[in-house]
């Protein structure tokens, strides 16, 4: 009979599981002597759907000695359910037997095994041995004690790989089975639908809506069937009447429209009913803009280093299924073959193509945290040196003399070749990038405030409190094959992907890249919502030296200007400065905040306090610590005393196994993390003003009568490392404020920088970066 598992591999012989695989000895070994792996059934899974799969391992020629062992493993991206033992009513209740009655010892470790495939299952022969012909049968998600099954991974996988690695001789040498075994994981039925329009656009000019349907977990569905009819708000030429999407198409394209006057304009998809179920996002019609707005995911991975699905499809979703005009792979550099790095140039050439869609060659600078941590190189143009920060999971050591160990090390030899066409960005991801020990300003352009890992406005404060003059960004650092459209699944990660919008003359790599390297861009958090309208512009009243780059890194081009955009830096000697904000959002209009680098200058609301009404908006923010494990876990309830609540609403509960319910007409609960980004409800109540609100989490318990819930935020800070806190404040009941318009005089200090930008936040959770202006005496 088998034992139950115990709580680790070193209760018995043999090196812990957590220990580094060496080298497998030949892939290529015959597989009557490896042996060999069966799974069934196989075939198309839906993506999330609860399953079960019986593997069977025959052993080959030399069985598996005592202490010889098996490790199934799965992508370090993969957000499945994990194998578990002790439950068997619980999700992916695991059993696993041998056929001639051999002791086994088995559990399941996330990081058992070499990247990608980190997340492994151990089964280890403690007493006995198999000899050739005897099986191993793993059940995942056996479901005859009342388990539901194995919940597979929430997007989908041409290839989803049950990766099999056999320890025959117990050496703690594995090596693969010659023929791994699949399954294709696949879309499920369409529950959103999402139609993209470009931001701004000349008049006349033509253009194309994207649209397409998504399942629950945000996978482009090839199971739509409907017609919608179409509707713009606002001033657009040449629309039909309806578009259909049809059974097997995961997106449609309807084009030849056109703005026939100045103006904005969304379009909106009705059902047969004629109910709205989505709009475009907002789209600025204006007479030869000398800028159009163009969005970019520049950074996510792909099978060959961590990520999901081939580098191919990656650039073919980014373009057809999350319709974004530019993107970029960021794979781990030292995970990329110098094969594999010749492959990502060829593709880039291959998906590059003006004026229709951008592809940046580039890699991710993966250094220790000591060393510097994450940083982003683009390049503009192909057949450039991969300067890695090491060859950890490269076998490979021909080139290794251009290995950079430290970001330092990196942009000294970025000097020393005279690079200066290269772009960086210093980003948060499981390593973070320590500008405050490295950074060189004529290359890193910009900090990525946000992406898939959460949000990180502390590396732009480190920026400020270094004097740099960086841009901010915002990316996905996807791993689930979705570049443009990255949701977290069921996984900790508990933010969508990030997008910038870079302000450039046209779509062409050149001119991306130069909006890159001068700042003209702004970040959002991403998702339904994050392709907002927004344009931000200094006018001075004497006129002031506005540089093309930084004049501290070097002689650069520069002109008298009356005004200045996103991302330029301007000397103005004297002078007054008039600051112009103007949005439209792509949801209701909750804050505008006017920072002077480090200082929150004023907060601006679109509404009046005359406005408020009977709803109540909660919401929480932060982070542990800069690092991996940075999730602040939010789990509550709130209690409204004499009071009732009428409705409530989830704002950015991305994880579906995170919820907001309402558990009686006075109370709520739910389940919710932060990695740094902001989550929370609004309730509306019966009564606008009696009664107390009480709210209990893990780190604040507080109690507000709701008289005292007003126009201003009531903050219960519990800040350490990082900020974690918890406000609570009044908004109107409905908030139609989608567009907002403002100049302010700003004062400006008298000695350094006077980093001038705003942060938007929307009322559906989204937020918005501009790049600073930089304004000095």
């Amino acid at each position: 009979m088998s034992e139950q598992p115990l709580g680790s591999p070193d209760d018995a012989a043999g090196a812990p599981a957590g220990g580094l695989v060496s080298t497998p000895i030949d892939a290529t070994v015959p597989m009557h002597e490896v042996g060999t792996v069966a799974l069934s059934p196989t075939g198309d899974f839906e993506a999330g759907s609860y399953q079960t799969f019986t593997l069977v391992y025959t052993a080959g020629k030399f069985g598996i000695d005592d202490s010889g062992s098996i490790r199934i493993c799965f992508r370090f991206a993969s957000d499945q359910t994990r194998p578990q033992f002790e439950n068997p009513t619980g999700p992916n209740f695991t059993t696993i037997t041998a056929s001639n009655d051999a002791v086994l010892q088995y559990h399941y470790d996330p990081k058992g095994n070499v990247r990608p495939w980190d997340r492994a299952l151990y089964i280890k022969v403690v007493r006995g041995f198999l000899r050739e012909g005897d099986t191993i049968t793993v059940k995942l998600g056996d479901t005859s004690q009342g388990s539901p099954g194995m919940r597979l991974q929430t997007f989908c996988e041409e290839s989803y790989e049950f990766h099999t690695l056999i320890d025959p001789i117990a050496t703690y040498c594995y090596q693969p089975v010659p023929n791994q075994p699949t399954i294709r994981i696949v879309p499920g039925a369409p529950e959103t639908y999402v139609a993209v329009a470009p931001t701004l656009r000349a008049v006349g000019e033509t253009f194309s809506v994207k649209f397409k349907g998504e399942d629950k977990w945000g996978n482009p569905s090839d199971q739509c069937d409907r017609t919608f009819k179409l509707r713009a708000n606002g001033p657009v030429d040449g629309m039909p009447a309806s578009v259909s999407i049809q059974p097997g198409t995961r997106a449609v394209e309807v084009s030849g429209l056109s703005g026939s006057a100045a103006g904005d304009a969304c379009i909106e998809f009705l059902d047969e009913n004629g109910d709205v179920v989505t709009t475009t996002n907002p789209i600025r019609f204006a007479d030869a803009p000398a800028l159009k707005h163009y969005w970019g995911d520049l950074h996510g991975q792909s099978e060959e280093t961590i990520g999901t699905g081939s580098a191919d499809e990656y650039f073919r979703f980014a373009r057809d299924l999350a319709f974004v005009d530019a993107t970029g792979h960021q794979g781990n550099d030292f995970q990329i073959t110098s094969p594999f790095w010749s492959e990502l140039d060829d593709m880039c050439a291959h998906y590059d193509i003006t004026g229709e869609f951008i592809a940046i060659p580039g890699y991710e600078w993966s250094g220790n945290t000591g060393l510097g941590g994450d940083r982003n190189i683009y390049f503009p143009d192909e057949g450039r040196t991969l300067r890695r920060s090491s060859h950890a999971l490269v076998a490979d050591r021909s080139d290794i003399s251009t290995d950079c160990n430290s970001a330092a090390e990196l942009f000294e030899a970025l000097a020393r070749d005279k690079e200066w066409d290269v772009v960086g960005y210093a980003h948060c991801g499981g390593r973070y990038a320590d500008v405050k020990m490295a950074h060189d300003g004529r290359f890193e352009k910009s900090m990525e405030v946000h992406s898939s890992w959460g949000t990180f406005e502390w590396l732009v404060q480190d920026a400020f409190e270094m004097g740099y003059r960086i841009g901010i960004v915002a990316n996905s650092d996807g791993h689930k094959g979705r570049p443009g459209a990255s949701y977290p699944g069921a996984s900790l990660f508990g933010a969508v992907g990030g997008l910038t919008c870079f302000l450039a003359p046209e779509l062409s790599r050149d001119a991306i890249m130069e909006s890159m390297r001068r700042r003209r861009h702004y970040a959002t958090t991403g998702g339904h919502g994050g392709r907002m309208m927004i344009d931000v512009k200094a006018n001075f009243t004497e006129a002031g030296t506005l540089y093309h780059d930084d004049p501290r890194n070097g002689p650069t081009d520069s002109q008298t200007s009356d005004s200045a955009m996103m991302g330029d830096i301007v000397h103005l000697p004297s002078g007054e400065v008039d600051f112009n904000i103007d949005i439209h959002a792509a949801s209701p209009i909750e804050r505008v905040d006017i920072f002077n680098g480090l200082d929150l200058i004023e907060t601006v609301r679109p509404y009046t306090q005359e406005e408020l009404g009977n709803r109540l908006r909660v919401m929480w923010e932060g982070a542990e610590y800069r690092g991996r494990f940075r999730q602040v876990i939010w789990d509550g309830t709130a209690h409204l005393s004499d009071n009732a609540i009428i409705e409530a609403k989830a704002i950015n509960f991305f994880n579906r196994d995170k919820t907001l319910d309402i558990v009686s007409e006075t109370e709520l609960a739910w389940r919710a993390l932060t990695t740094g980004n902001i989550g929370g409800f609004d309730v509306w109540v019966k009564d606008p003003y009696a009664g107390t609100l009480k709210i209990e989490t893990p780190l604040v318990k507080a109690g507000v009568p709701l008289e005292e819930i007003g126009f201003e935020d009531e903050v219960f800070d519990q800040s350490d490392v990082l900020p974690r806190y918890l406000k609570i404040f009044r908004m109107p009941s409905e908030n139609k404020h989608r567009t907002f318009s403002l100049t302010r005089r700003l004062e400006l200090k008298s000695e350094g920088d006077n980093p001038i930008f705003i942060r938007l936040a929307q009322e559906d959770g989204t937020l918005c970066w501009t790049s600073p202006i930089y304004i000095y005496r």
